[in-house]
């Protein structure tokens, strides 16, 4: 409330004025990058409510079109900064180390195994190696997260890391 004891309007009405003309920029430049559809307008919405965000701080500038497309551009970024960290994470997890992967057309399809792996494991396990060793959190950051203390992280680390071998190596028996 102000001194006279108005309200002070939403910047975020702003935002909403130049949506209609911005969401087909903002759309059109993530599609032109990821050629994901379902990918750009994930983007897309994360961008606008990212956007809502930073209009509504202190001195923030008035929202435009470019500048729209700039707040695309770094969550396109976060995207692929993401994906790399999850790819990472998952090539750490691959527990066959003497084998080299030579065609990485082999590596594509021990990714998606080892995350069809993750995905069948059970959700507080999931989370444990995810945040370990795709987010690459140390074990106090983990057990922070998970409202554990930092032994019971690391007994549930080592269960999660036996139930995911496990499944591994039943996934690539016959």
């Amino acid at each position: 409330m102000s001194p006279q004891g108005s309200v002070r309007p939403d910047p975020a009405v702003g935002l909403l004025e130049l949506y209609d003309e911005a969401l087909p920029h903002v759309y059109g430049y993530l599609l032109a990058r990821c050629r994901d559809k379902t990918l750009a307008e994930d983007l897309t919405a994360e961008s606008f409510l990212a956007a809502v965000r930073a209009v509504r701080e202190p001195g923030a500038a008035a929202p435009s079109v470019a500048w729209l497309i700039g707040v695309a551009r770094h969550k396109l970024a976060d995207h692929w900064r993401r994906t790399a960290r999850e790819e990472r994470g998952l090539r750490l997890l691959d527990l066959d180390r003497d084998r080299k992967v030579e065609d990485p057309w082999d590596a594509q399809l021990d990714a998606i195994r080892a995350r069809q792996v993750l995905d069948g494991l059970g959700s507080h396990h999931r989370a444990a190696l995810t945040l370990r060793y795709l987010d690459g959190l140390p074990v106090n950051d983990v057990a922070r997260c998970l409202d554990r203390t930092v032994h019971a992280t690391e007994a549930l680390l080592v269960r999660a890391r036996t139930a995911f071998r496990r499944s591994y190596r039943e996934e690539d028996s016959p």
